[in-house]
């Protein structure tokens, strides 16, 4: 059993008992959360294809962790002309683990 959820803008395959990282969405660690914008939802028979969204699917998931992910460097340089610049970037994210998907 999957569905496809959307948040944050990005699209995300899950599955129960999964934990995977999304873009960064308000709450606690322990604090439980709801996606209901479902795209698709398959229990492995049939499949049910929103339009846009697949009516009374929800998918609920507890929080596991809100933290940064690893940095990385931003280097914009210009041959010959003395420009250098370094930057660096942490995007924040929240681990979430799939506890039931009910459609």
């Amino acid at each position: 059993m999957y569905a496809i959820v959307n948040s944050g803008g990005k699209q995300y395959k899950v599955e129960q008992g999964e934990i995977f990282r999304i873009e960064k969405i308000p709450g606690d660690v322990g604090a439980t959360v709801s996606f209901d914008k479902v795209l698709m939802f398959s229990d492995g028979e049939t499949v049910k294809v929103g339009n846009p969204f697949v009516e009374n699917a929800n998918v609920l998931a507890k929080i596991v962790e809100q933290d940064k992910a690893k940095k990385i460097l931003v280097f914009k340089f210009k041959r010959r002309k003395g420009y250098r610049r370094k930057n660096g970037h942490r995007q924040a994210y929240t681990a979430i683990k799939i506890d039931s998907i009910k459609a």
